[in-house]
C-alpha cells in the first residue's frame, strides 16, 4: 500500500500463512497466521511489510452494523481506540479457515438469504473472540465504561471520524462536529483534510451513500425512505451525491444489485 487507507468498516483479517505488518494509527502492528484479527478501518492503516508470502482472507463489516450488534464493550472499546484485537492462540485456525471459505462462497452468490446467516456467524465468532480477551486488556474503570467519544484516547481527527461514523444518519454540521472535539469549525475542517485526504463533508457523505447502498441492495424500502434514513435532507441532494459517488442513479444501482426475489422490491 503506497499510502494509508481508511474506510467506514471494521476489518477482519485471517492469515492462513505468513504475516502482515500494518502501520495502524501510527503504530506498527503485526497480524500473525492462524489468529483472527480485527481493527476499525476508519483509523488510517497501511501495509508496510509482510513475511513468507502471506495467504489471507479479509472481511469488512459496516460500522453501523457492527455497533448494532452490541458486542461486549471489552471488545468494542479497544477497536474504537485504534487497537488491533487478535485471537491469543492458533487453536481456532482450522475452524476459522473453514468459516472464511464458506463465507466467501456464500457471499459470492449475492443472495440476501445467505447474507443473513453469514452476518450472524460473524457476529457469533466475534463474541467468541471477545471472550478470549485477557483481563489486562479489558479492565476498565466505571468512568471508562461510560466514556464519551472524546474520552477514548483517540486523537482529535480520529474522534471526529468516530463521531461521524456513529451519527451520520442524523443532521450534522461542521460546527457540531468541531464542537465535539472543542475545535473551531475551520480548524477542524483543515485538520481533518490534512489527515484523511478528504473533507469532513465528503467523509460524512461517503458514510451516508454507503448506508444507502446497503439499503438499496438488501431492502424493499423506497428510494425516498432510504434517502432520509441515510441522513440526506432532500431527494435532490441524495440523487446528486449518489450519482457522484457511484456513477449511476439509486434506482439503477438497485436494479444491478437486486435481491434474489425481484418481486420483493418496493416502488416509489
Amino acid at each position: 500500500m503506497r499510502r494509508p487507507d481508511h474506510h467506514n468498516e471494521v476489518e477482519l483479517n485471517f492469515l492462513e500463512s505468513g504475516s502482515v505488518t500494518y502501520l495502524l494509527g501510527g503504530t506498527k502492528t503485526v497480524v500473525e497466521a492462524g489468529k483472527l484479527s480485527a481493527f476499525w478501518a476508519a483509523i488510517p492503516h497501511q501495509i508496510i511489510d509482510y513475511g513468507n508470502e502471506p495467504a489471507y482472507y479479509v472481511a469488512t463489516i459496516p460500522l453501523q452494523c457492527f455497533l448494532q450488534w452490541r458486542l461486549p464493550e471489552k471488545f468494542v472499546q479497544p477497536l474504537m481506540q485504534g487497537h488491533l484485537v487478535s485471537e491469543p492462540t492458533t487453536d481456532r485456525a482450522d475452524s476459522d479457515a473453514h468459516l472464511f471459505e464458506h463465507w466467501e462462497g456464500d457471499l459470492a452468490k449475492k443472495s440476501a438469504e445467505l447474507e443473513r446467516p453469514v452476518l450472524l456467524e460473524i457476529q457469533a465468532r466475534l463474541i467468541r473472540l471477545a471472550l478470549t480477551m485477557p483481563a489486562r486488556q479489558t479492565a476498565r474503570t466505571k468512568r471508562d465504561r461510560i466514556a464519551t467519544i472524546t474520552d477514548t484516547g483517540l486523537n482529535k481527527v480520529e474522534q471526529m471520524a468516530c463521531f461521524i461514523a456513529q451519527n451520520y444518519t442524523e443532521k450534522l454540521t461542521v460546527e457540531q462536529i468541531g464542537a465535539v472535539v472543542k475545535l473551531h469549525p475551520n480548524y477542524a475542517m483543515n485538520l481533518f483534510q490534512k489527515t484523511f485526504g478528504t473533507t469532513l463533508i465528503n467523509y460524512l457523505t461517503q458514510h451516508r451513500v454507503s448506508h444507502a447502498q446497503r439499503l438499496l441492495a438488501t431492502t424493499d424500502q423506497t428510494v425516498t425512505e432510504i434517502a432520509f434514513q441515510s441522513g440526506f435532507l432532500s431527494i435532490s441532494r441524495f440523487n446528486d451525491a449518489f450519482r457522484r459517488a457511484c456513477g449511476c442513479s439509486p434506482r439503477d444501482y438497485r436494479k444491478s444489485h437486486e435481491l434474489a426475489d425481484p418481486a420483493a422490491r418496493g416502488t416509489d
